[in-house]
């Protein structure tokens, strides 16, 4: 079985590990979507970091975070920019700036080339939001990883 193949077979796995808790994790009304673009890096086999910058489109129009998502687990290889979308689920509305906060969940991912993973995660105000990936995220690079991921989001 060839590389390619393994890390296909992989990103399958992945996303069907990632997404399968979407319909348990969702809580509350659709309030908006996360579209955040990760900046490229390198798994360090037990975990990453990588920089992102996101928008939030809500009823209210658009707000902009920065932050951090940080993986914890397996890890290995490098990937190039990546897009990931979310939609955030609420109790209720939100004040601007609410999504501001530290998220934690499932993250799996695979990449040959081009790939995708899925991140479903709860946190942010009194962890009352939730973000489902919209459809899984798209990379390029070598990588394969498999864990907990932790996003931390800042108001811009």
């Amino acid at each position: 079985m060839t590389i390619h193949r393994i890390l296909t077979a992989a990103a399958a796995a992945a996303v069907m590990l990632a997404t399968a808790g979407t319909a348990s994790a969702q809580s509350g009304v659709k309030i908006g979507t996360l579209s955040c673009s990760v900046a490229p890096g390198i798994g360090f086999i037990i975990g990453s970091s990588k920089s992102m910058e996101c928008q939030f489109s809500g009823d209210r129009g658009i707000e902009l975070y920065s932050g951090v998502i940080n993986k914890f687990g397996l890890d290995i290889g490098v990937t190039g920019n990546q897009v990931i979308n979310w939609v955030v689920f609420a109790p209720g509305s939100v004040a601007p700036g609410a999504l501001e906060g530290t998220y934690v969940g499932a993250a799996a991912e695979a990449t040959a080339a081009i790939g995708a993973g899925a991140n479903v995660l709860v946190g942010g105000f009194n962890d009352s939001l939730t973000l489902q990936p919209v459809s899984v995220s798209t990379q390029t690079g070598l990588n394969i990883a498999a864990g907990v991921a932790e996003l931390v989001l800042h108001a811009r």
